[in-house]
This record gives structure tokens, C-alpha cells and sequence, in this order.
């Protein structure tokens, strides 16, 4: 994994969705989800592993990310959390494929919390009038394309 060195605050949801083939918007809303779009966030779980950034990133990723030469800094920089989030939203695309399941194993990988998880991004989408409310039964997680949920 690298990080696109032209990529600016503004601009790391549409260059990280383009690198790893993720919708743009649905990264957006996990943002908005996560922490509101705030860069500085950070939550500690009841577990004593510690999100990060404006994507909320977990430290039960660290070891994995290490691998490429990402620490703990990192995710406090806007645009590599960014990028951090879309690969591992891809990660849970390749998984799930182009489901909700995948778009809410973003945030957990216990049924109930990924089916509510993915509920509150579609909800964030269709306020934002991304999708309507015959398209929140599809997916919308793979480059900004729908496909029916099968």
C-alpha cells in the first residue's frame, strides 16, 4: 500500500477511492459516521484498542499495517487515514464483495453490529441524496456503481 504524494486534504477521498476501487461517497459517510469529518478524533473502546483520525482507525490494525511501514503516527494524517480506510474497506469488499456486509465490516465483523453499521451509512447516503430509498437496497460500495444485492 503507498499513498499518492499528490494527493491534499481536499481532494484523499476521491484519489484513495480511485486507488483501491471503492466508492468515494461511501468513504465520505463512513467519515461523517466515524467522527464527523474531524481529522484530530480520537475514541478509546472498551477493549483498550484505540481509534484514530477522521476514519476512526482501529489499533487492532497496526500490526498488519506495520507490514507496509505504517505506524501509529500515520493515522493521525488525514489523508493516509483516508487511504488507510479505503484499503481496508477493499479488504472488506474482496471478503464480502460488493455488499452492505462489507461496507458494515468496515466498522465490526459481528452480524448484528456490521447489519446496523451499514444501515447508518445507507441512512447518511440517503440523506445526502446519494441513494433513494429503492437504491438503499443496493450496493453502492464499488466505485461509485450500484449493484443489486443478491
Amino acid at each position: 500500500m503507498s499513498f499518492s504524494p499528490r494527493a491534499h486534504a481536499t481532494d484523499c477521498f476521491d484519489a484513495a477511492a480511485a486507488y483501491q476501487h471503492v466508492n468515494p461517497m461511501v468513504l465520505r459517510a463512513i467519515a461523517w459516521q466515524e467522527s464527523h469529518n474531524r481529522a484530530d478524533a480520537t475514541h478509546v473502546n472498551a477493549n483498550g484498542s484505540v481509534d484514530y483520525g477522521v476514519m476512526q482507525i482501529n489499533t487492532i490494525h497496526l500490526s498488519t499495517l506495520a507490514r507496509y511501514g505504517i505506524g501509529r503516527d500515520a493515522l493521525m494524517s488525514p489523508c493516509k487515514n483516508i487511504y488507510i480506510a479505503a484499503w481496508q474497506l477493499r479488504r472488506q469488499i474482496l471478503k464480502y464483495g460488493n455488499t452492505w456486509a462489507a461496507v458494515g465490516a468496515y466498522h465490526s465483523a459481528t452480524p448484528a453490529l456490521r447489519d446496523q453499521y451499514a444501515r447508518q451509512i445507507s441512512g447518511i447516503l440517503r440523506r445526502w441524496g446519494v441513494l433513494t430509498d429503492k437504491r438503499a437496497t443496493e450496493v453502492a460500495a464499488d466505485r461509485g456503481t450500484a449493484s443489486s444485492m443478491e
